[in-house]
């Protein structure tokens, strides 16, 4: 372009406030300049002042700032239910798209989003990070040649204790739908751990920007805090390729853990073992390589990568397409279990924990853990407050509930 991207930030509250210190910290960067700041709600911004003071203004609404103003490129930071709408607005107005990962809450919304990219002939990435990121890049093309045999079986298991905090910090954390009646499907496996599922799927996409596509989901839902979505969840999905990917994720184990993960190869097994560890690829005892950890590299490499492909037409490693498997495996998921089980009052523990209430399950992380190691959903390991989820055929499913 020769000139600096001009961006629009929309949501300057949660991981919003992420995407705002990078830009407000590095506005000498002549790669960008922030132009308009979005949020019903600015007060609550701890920066705002300084957005001001910097010349920025702020708006109320994206309808708001594209009345006055235009940009090149609108980051979406706004709660998962927005995804969509704002996503579609931005796009009719000419700007290129980053939106924070899910893509949207269905795969009704993500085609929405998809059809609306291709009208206005622009481009649209979601923030999954760790696609972004060079030590999973390097690991796709690896998975890509060849280099390991053929993929048999990935898994993913993250336990992040979350508080009353966390559940109380908008209005629509741990809901089936927001206050506006719209689909927001929070949970671990569609917000906090997103990136597990996701990055599991993506490593086994054919190509740099494509996932593997998924056939089936069989999933196990289950709640220990008084929300109306799961807090705990386990998903089976099987690709059109054969490959197995098992995911595990709670908010409500006492224990932290993770994320860690396990890649089951013909010839190797390729493994994370959490935080700041290298992935590792091993034949039996021996090493066959290794890369950094996907956590290495700032957060922000994303946003960097959007004005970078905007500045010389590069490529988007992580689009539409990529991210669309991650919402059909969440839909499936709530098709397949249906309401969130609640686990035995019995077993529920609430204490206090950094300033806030956390409620969790007695023997749940060793559970998760055990089931993690079998490859197996609770309801198979016969665990006692289990419920099995029917097997949803994903191959045609274009609308949530019901596919």
């Amino acid at each position: 372009m020769g000139r600096p991207i001009s961006i629009v930030l929309a949501g300057l509250g949660g991981y919003g406030e992420v995407y705002l210190a990078h830009l407000l910290d590095e506005r000498d960067d002549e790669r960008f300049r922030l132009v308009g700041a979005v949020d019903p709600q600015p007060q609550r911004c701890a920066r705002l002042e300084e957005l001001r003071g910097g010349g920025v203004p702020v708006y109320q609404s994206l309808d708001d700032f594209y009345r006055h103003a235009q940009a090149d490129l609108a980051v979406i930071a706004s709660p998962i239910h927005w995804h969509c709408r704002q996503t579609c607005h931005a796009l009719a107005q000419g700007s290129h798209v980053l939106c924070e990962k899910p893509a949207a809450a269905t795969v009704q919304e993500v085609d929405q989003m998809i059809a609306t990219r291709a009208r206005a002939k622009c481009s649209v990435a979601i923030g999954y990070q760790w696609s972004f990121s060079t030590p999973i890049q390097q690991l796709k093309r690896d998975i890509q040649a060849g280099l390991f045999g053929r993929p048999r079986r990935f898994k993913s298991l993250c336990l992040w204790p979350r508080g009353e905090d966390y559940y109380r910090r908008n209005d629509w954390a741990g809901r089936l739908r927001a206050a506006d009646r719209e689909w927001v499907l929070d949970s671990p496996v569609n917000n906090a751990m997103a990136h597990d599922l996701h990055n599991m799927l993506y490593l086994l996409g054919d190509e740099r920007d494509t996932s593997a596509a998924p056939v089936n989901v069989t999933a196990e839902l289950y709640r220990a805090n008084a929300i109306e979505n799961c807090d705990t969840a386990v998903l089976r999905v099987h690709t059109a390729a054969g490959v197995e990917v098992l995911f595990y994720g709670s908010h409500a184990s006492a224990a932290d853990f993770g994320p860690v993960f396990s890649f089951e190869f013909e010839r190797a097994v390729v493994d994370l073992a959490g935080g700041a560890a290298e992935i590792v690829a091993r034949r039996g005892n021996e090493v066959l390589k290794c890369y950094a950890s996907p956590n290495s590299e700032p957060q922000m490499k994303k946003l960097c990568a959007c004005c970078a492909a905007l500045a010389d037409s590069g490529e988007i490693p992580c689009g539409l397409e990529a991210a669309r498997v991650q919402t059909l495996c969440v839909n499936g998921a709530h098709d397949s279990a249906g309401a969130a089980v609640a686990f035995p009052a019995a077993l529920v523990r609430v204490a206090r924990r950094a300033q806030t209430r956390l409620t969790s399950v007695a023997g749940l992380a060793e559970t998760m853990q055990r089931c993690y190691e079998l490859g197996v959903l609770p309801s198979e390991a016969d665990v006692p407050w289990s419920r099995a989820g029917r097997t949803i055929d994903l191959r045609h499913y274009l609308h949530f509930p019901g596919g």
